[in-house]
C-alpha cells in the first residue's frame, strides 16, 4: 500500500526519528509485539518492533557484522554457536560465512518475526534459512539456554529488543547464570547494550549482572546509524580474558581462515581491535 506518511520511532519519549514511508508492506500484532514493515525511499525496507527501528537494508551490515563477527574472531575455534533472537536471519547468515562452524542453532520466539522478514526482507539472510548447518527452533530462547546441555556451544549471540517487553527477560542474572552454564571451557556470549548517550543504565545494569557468571565483562562499540544517539554497544562476558586482547594481526589470520576476509562492510581486523577501546564517557558505565 503507498502512503508517502511518516512514522516516527517511539524509542524515546523526548527525542527521535521519523521516516518517510513511501509502501507499508506489513503491519501485524503478533503474539508478543506490534511489527510493521515499509519501504523507505533513504533506508530501504525498514522493519520496526512496537514502533523501534530494528533494522534496515540500508544500514544492517553495521550492526550484523559487528555483533558476529567479533565474537566468532575473538574465539577463534568456535564450531558450535546459538543464537538467541535474530529473527531476521542477518546474524544466522554472518554466523554461517564462518568456515569452521559446523552448527548454528538460532531460537526466535517470535515466528512473525521470521515470516515477515522472509517475505519482504529476503537479502537479509540470504539462503541461510537452507543452510544444512542451521537448526531455526520458534520458540523460547529463556528456555533453551536453561535446559542446553553444559558445554554444549562455543559462542553465543543474543539479538534481542532493549529490555522492556519481550527482551526484558534476555538481560537478567539467570539468564547469564545458564549462558555460562551451556557454553564451552573457553565459550563468550555477546548480545546489544544499546546506545549509551541515551541509554547509560542497560549498559552498567546488564554488564553488573554479566559480571556475577563471566570473569571478563566489557563491551565494544559500532556505528550504526539509524541506531540514533552515537555508538551503539554491544556487550562482551567471556571465559577466557585473553579472548579480547588479540592484536589485528593475529585476527586477520584468523578471518582469511575462516574465509571472510575482504567480505565484509564495516569490519576489519583493525575495526575488531579498535572498538574495545571505549571513549571514557561509555567506559565509566562498566
Amino acid at each position: 500500500m503507498a502512503t508517502d506518511s511518516w512514522v516516527n520511532e517511539t524509542l524515546y519519549a523526548e527525542w527521535g526519528q521519523r521516516f518517510l514511508v513511501g509502501r507499508e508492506l506489513a503491519r501485524v500484532k503478533s503474539d508478543f509485539q506490534d511489527i510493521m514493515v515499509f519501504e523507505s525511499p533513504s533506508h530501504g525496507r525498514v522493519m520496526l518492533l512496537d514502533g523501534v527501528v530494528q533494522i534496515t537494508e540500508r544500514d544492517e551490515f553495521v550492526y550484523q557484522e559487528m555483533l558476529t563477527h567479533v565474537p566468532l574472531l575473538a574465539h577463534g575455534e568456535a564450531k558450535r554457536v546459538l543464537i538467541i533472537g535474530a529473527g531476521d536471519g542477518g546474524v544466522l547468515k554472518r554466523v554461517l560465512q564462518h568456515r569452521n562452524v559446523e552448527k548454528a542453532v538460532m531460537v526466535e520466539i517470535d515466528g512473525e518475526v521470521i515470516r515477515l522478514a522472509k517475505e519482504h526482507m529476503p537479502m537479509i539472510a540470504g539462503d541461510a534459512w537452507n543452510d544444512p548447518r542451521a537448526e531455526v527452533i520458534v520458540g523460547d530462547g529463556i528456555d533453551y539456554v536453561r535446559t542446553a546441555p553444559a558445554g554444549s556451544f562455543d559462542v553465543v549471540i543474543v539479538d534481542s529488543t532493549d529490555p522492556i517487553g519481550v527482551g526484558e527477560v534476555l538481560f537478567t542474572e539467570e539468564f547469564y547464570h545458564n549462558a555460562a552454564r551451556l557454553l564451552s571451557e573457553r565459550g563468550l556470549i555477546v548480545n546489544q547494550c544499546g546506545v549509551p548517550f541515551m541509554q547509560a543504565e542497560e549498559l552498567r545494569d546488564t554488564n553488573k549482572r554479566r559480571a556475577k557468571s563471566f570473569s571478563d565483562t566489557w563491551a565494544y562499540v559500532a556505528a550504526v546509524p539509524t541506531y540514533v544517539g552515537g555508538f551503539m554497544t554491544l556487550g562482551w562476558a567471556a571465559k577466557d580474558a585473553t579472548l579480547r586482547s588479540h592484536d589485528a594481526a593475529t585476527i586477520k589470520a584468523r578471518a582469511e581462515k575462516a574465509g571472510i576476509l575482504g567480505q565484509t562492510r564495516y569490519w576489519t581486523p583493525e575495526i575488531h581491535v579498535g572498538a574495545f577501546n571505549l571513549p571514557p564517557y561509555i567506559a565509566e558505565n562498566l
